[in-house]
């Protein structure tokens, strides 16, 4: 990996753990607890737009695990970590297919990223009446996905490609 690739994934890992804190700092104004509008998947669909896919995967898996090491726990990990990686493989395939804007598979990734969280809260608490929240959080994801979508594909159009 070349020093210039380094410096890349840094700066991005490093600007998703900003806005990962910033989010943190919010206030909890949401119907759901943990409710968040997903800031770091901006730096997620840069990547992805920007880098090859491989590249972006490592840096929302890095990122995942240092926000959840630095600022959360175990069990923000699980939540992180599958919430991450559906939402990546839904966001690859939208991206791949080509049939949705850069805010499309920013929604796709919004509402895949509740599923896996829901997902793993009712796996780990062993209470499947936590799925009642699951409509509340796909109406979220959805509107989280635009904001997030819309900001990211202003990025990505005025950057080049990163590798």
């Amino acid at each position: 990996m070349t020093g210039k690739k380094v410096a890349q994934y840094g700066l991005l890992v490093a600007l998703a753990m900003v806005l990962s804190y910033i989010e943190a700092q919010m206030p909890a104004f949401f119907v759901v607890p943990g409710m968040k509008l997903g800031l770091t998947n901006v730096v997620v669909l840069v990547a992805l737009y920007r880098m090859k896919s491989r590249d972006a995967l490592i840096i929302n898996g890095v990122r995942i695990v240092l926000v959840a090491l630095t600022f959360g726990n175990t069990f923000s990990m699980l939540y992180s970590l599958a919430g991450g990686v559906l939402s990546f493989l839904a966001m690859l395939i939208g991206k791949r297919c080509k049939a949705f804007s850069v805010a499309g598979v920013s929604v796709l990734g919004g509402v895949a990223h509740n599923i896996g969280q829901i997902l793993v809260a009712v796996a780990v608490l062993e209470n499947g009446n936590l799925a009642y929240y699951l409509p509340f959080l796909l109406i979220f994801g959805l509107g989280a996905g635009v904001l997030t979508g819309v900001l990211g594909g202003q990025l990505i159009r005025r950057l080049p490609h990163l590798s």
